[in-house]
């Protein structure tokens, strides 16, 4: 590791300069949960020495590109589960190829401990704002009409990176809510591209999921209705994709009024989102300020078998997971012929594990892990994760720290050069794990993860151990507790680890607890769904208008 003394004058020029033209700079330390400041009160006085080394790297790199700070570029897939992408052996053993996604895997670093949080819209949130989705009143998928959403208090990661000079796009999936507050284009996003709600609207409440028995007692084909009386049960009305930039209304597009969405719509839905990821990507690459290009394909969730299949296992989603890394490939050539690939770091992960509930059909199974989507279980967190920097993340590489989704939101704040926008007045879960990326594997500032299941705290990780929390009224050393490592899919829970790490972990929770006193939960956005949307259906604002008849 280079000393600091041998660093530039360059650099430190360029350090002094940061901190003085971020006017809006606030002093104040980060606020994070009670076990992180657990972990400093050992490690500080040895983060803060690297620390000054990391600035230094960091103001190098950006010198050698003219000032100008590393573009992002982010793209999260929906429900895979940890060995499903970018590992060819595991592509054999499932009947998929993965073929770019395993070269960009080997470009960069593999997070081998990603966790994130058991479902969607949660881990989404927990990225966008660096904090266990509970904080933020966040606790769960919705899927019709309900009014709420990722509240305007919360200070989004694009919206700090605005503030840094970035330029910010969203492209695909959102699912933070459908009230206008929650809206990208009001969260910090320059312009987007989403759909108003997720796959289970958009993939399986159509003819063609009914057909292929996905999708059971909603479309009116299905049944007589001949006693039908309630007609207002089933969801209806529900905006599609909309279009906006911001300080703007939302745009419906594609969708006419009285038209039925189809499994067709929802193919050219996803052909329409790839296509704009790469017409934003070469607009934003062509700005003078840096950008960051968040893209959330709707693929491969998808529940209804294609024409003929293209891979050798042929499921709904894995078929469409094959489909997906072509189009991520054909992403990461456009940014390569933009000539910004060299400062732009690229991630590609999964938001939580496979919708179990399919398991077989989809032609996904659990693989090392057991469980999926909406558990807590190792199978439902655990996901791949790749990132890559290039000459600046050690290719090939990989690192078995723990890293929490929450992290991306503090890493690349530190690394655009924003951190000093974070806000002060909340905990802050993510942890800086710039160490870790610049440094390698043994650097990372994280040993732990709590783990929650809609506003229920579930269990605990700390190393290779895992405590799901006991029975109200039952001991710790009564809790089933695991050892990661031997025991992947949670299966031998063993005394010999409760007896001892039982107090330890009850004292983790503790210190939990405290933060969450001190800085109590807020609670989730909420107002009349569909506002800021300028062209309306009528069927949609007769839906609105139901949905508000009873609300108080």
């Amino acid at each position: 590791m280079t000393s600091v003394v041998q660093r530039t004058g360059i650099a430190a020029c360029l350090l002094a300069a940061l901190s003085t033209t971020q006017s809006a700079a606030q002093q104040d330390a980060i606020v994070h949960d009670g076990e992180f400041a657990f972990l400093r009160a050992q490690f500080g006085e040895q983060w803060d020495a690297q620390d000054v080394e990391i600035d230094a790297r960091l103001a190098e790199l950006r010198e050698a590109n003219g000032g100008k700070p590393p573009n992002f570029l982010y793209i999260l897939i929906d429900d895979i589960s940890f060995g499903q992408m970018g590992e060819r052996k595991l592509n054999y053993v499932m009947g998929i190829e993965t073929p770019n996604i395993n070269d960009f895997a080997s470009e960069g670093m593999s997070l081998m401990r990603m966790y994130t949080e058991p479902s969607c819209t949660p881990t989404r949130t927990a990225m966008l704002t660096g904090r266990h989705p509970i904080r933020a009143g966040v606790e769960e998928v919705k899927v019709a009409l309900v009014g709420e959403g990722l509240p305007a208090s919360e200070v989004t990661l694009p919206e700090i990176l605005k503030q840094a000079g970035y330029n910010t796009s969203h492209v695909g999936k959102w699912h933070q809510g459908d009230i206008e507050e929650a809206y990208p284009h009001n969260q910090g996003f320059d312009w987007a591209a989403f759909p108003l709600h997720q796959q289970v609207q958009l993939s399986l409440m159509t003819r063609e999921a009914m057909q292929a028995n996905n999708m059971l007692g909603y479309h009116a084909s299905g049944q007589n209705n001949a006693l039908l009386l309630d007609e207002r049960f089933k969801p209806y009305g529900l905006v599609t994709g909309v279009e906006a930039e911001a300080g703007g209304q939302a745009r419906e597009v594609e969708m006419a009024a009285g038209e039925e969405w189809t499994q067709a719509k929802y193919e050219e839905m996803n052909e329409r989102y790839q296509t704009q990821a790469i017409e934003q990507l070469e607009r934003v690459a062509a700005l003078d300020e840096p950008f960051f290009l968040q893209y959330w394909p709707l693929y491969p969730l998808n529940f209804v078998y294609p024409d003929q299949a293209l891979s050798r296992n042929g499921g709904f989603h894995a078929d469409k997971l094959q489909l997906l890394d072509g189009w991520i490939g054909d992403v990461l050539d456009a940014l390569e012929k933009t000539g910004e690939a060299d400062n732009t770091i690229v991630m590609i992960m999964a938001d939580n594990g496979l919708m179990y509930h399919y398991e077989g059909t989809s032609g996904l199974n659990q693989l090392i892990y057991r469980g999926g989507k909406t558990q807590h279980l190792e199978g439902g967190v655990r996901t791949d994760a790749f990132i890559r920097w290039p000459g600046v993340i050690e290719a090939d590489s990989a690192a078995g720290d723990i890293f929490h989704v929450s992290d991306i939101y503090t890493t690349m704040a530190r690394i655009a050069g924003a951190t000093d926008y974070i806000p002060r007045d909340r905990v802050i879960d993510g942890i800086d794990q710039t160490a870790l990326l610049l440094e390698g594997e043994g650097n990372g500032r994280r040993d732990y993860v709590y783990v929650y299941e809609g506003p229920v705290l579930r269990s605990v990780v700390k190393q290779e151990f895992k405590m799901h929390l006991p029975a109200p009224g039952a001991p710790g050393a009564a809790a089933p507790t695991y050892n990661i490592y031997r025991d992947p899919r949670e299966l031998h829970p063993l005394v010999g680890y409760s007896l001892w790490a039982g107090a330890s972990f009850q004292d983790m929770i503790k210190r939990h607890q405290k933060m969450i006193a001190k800085y109590p939960n807020s609670e989730i956005g909420k107002d009349v769904p569909y506002g800021g949307i300028e062209n309306l259906r009528p069927e949609s604002e007769k839906a609105r208008q139901v949905f508000m008849s009873w609300q108080e």
